[in-house]
């Protein structure tokens, strides 16, 4: 991705441009990493990366995955994720 993985855990987010719940996703993550030490959020617009798309098998926007500090794949979800799934999901990785 180019981008530093978090210490403990990295949550990636795929969006478009013209993605409403993708906004709501963005502040949902942003909230979450801001709360929890070693983890960050990261945006990846789908579109730019149309290969990277096709290799995780990304289908729609918003699409979450969850990494574990090795860049393991813990957990993906598609949707606007609720930031108790999400603080679930980050219990898991770390």
């Amino acid at each position: 991705m180019g981008t530093a993985l978090g210490e403990r855990a990295t949550l990636v987010q795929f969006s478009t441009a013209f993605c409403q719940p993708c906004r709501a996703t963005r502040r949902t993550l942003a909230d979450v990493a801001a709360m929890v030490d070693g983890v960050v959020h990261v945006e990846i617009d789908a579109e730019d990366r149309l290969a990277l798309v096709r290799r995780l098998g990304i289908e729609k926007t918003p699409t979450v995955l969850v990494l574990d500090a090795g860049g393991r794949i813990v957990t993906r979800a598609a949707g606007a994720p609720r930031k108790a799934d999400v603080i679930a999901a980050l219990g898991r990785a770390v």
